[in-house]
């Protein structure tokens, strides 16, 4: 297997480079991010690890290029962030799983197997549901060829929604997601962004693809009725 380590951090890149080679992987290594994103685009890798807090581009704009660039080597991110919100944010900018510092080893490469495994086909650039589309890096949205302008907070509370292939979402998911566990205000500000988005995407429409589930919480569904 041979593996990308992109990590600043001089005594992480010495124990992930000894850990892996001693596995038997070939593993190269940069130090920064505009460094990173230069061999990932020139060499081919069967498993990417990323940091986020890098010198030279951020993790998050590492990836955010090579997947807009149709590269889908298997990236695994390695941050010392936590929490659901930056889950998602790694997730959305089209990492293949994520890792907070400090890690086990055992489980990073267990986790870098499961992603040779999975292999490097292309994925979809977008997210549908019917005839409505959301690009997950530019936030593009289209309704049956129509471009409809979202807000960042908008398209993020419809990603939630997209991503849960017409499952009920509950209004404290949405909020843990989008705004963070900690956020200090009011939790109907969900309802407030769900009405944005109703008005937006539904509204001048003739099918109505956003529902309130009173007491549970809302679903994006294909077809409404």
């Amino acid at each position: 297997m041979r593996v990308l380590v992109v990590e600043d951090e001089l005594a992480m890149v010495e124990a992930l480079t000894n850990g892996l080679t001693t596995m038997g992987w070939s593993v190269e290594v940069a130090t920064d991010g505009l460094d990173g994103l230069w061999l990932a685009t020139e060499r081919t890798y069967d498993v990417i690890v990323l940091d986020l807090m890098l010198p030279g581009m951020n993790g998050h704009d590492v990836c955010r290029n090579l997947r807009k660039a149709g590269i889908w080597t298997q990236v695994l991110v390695l941050t010392s962030l936590d929490g659901k919100q930056d889950e998602a944010d790694v997730l959305d900018i089209g990492a293949d799983d994520y890792l907070a510092k400090p890690f086990s080893f055992v489980v990073l490469a267990a986790r870098l197997r499961a992603l040779y495994r999975r292999g490097t086909a292309p994925r979809p650039a977008t997210l549908s549901a019917g005839d409505l589309t959301l690009d997950p890096f530019s936030n593009l949205c289209t309704r049956g060829g129509t471009t409809i302008m979202l807000t960042t907070r908008e398209a993020a509370v419809l990603k939630v929604l997209i991503r849960r292939g017409g499952q009920v979402v509950s209004k404290s998911l949405i909020l843990d997601l989008v705004w963070g566990e900690d956020f200090p205000g009011d939790p109907n500000i969900v309802e407030v962004y769900v009405g944005h988005l109703r008005r937006k995407i539904d509204r001048p429409f003739e099918v109505n693809l956003l529902r309130t589930v009173r007491g549970v919480g809302y679903q994006l569904a294909k077809v409404v009725t």
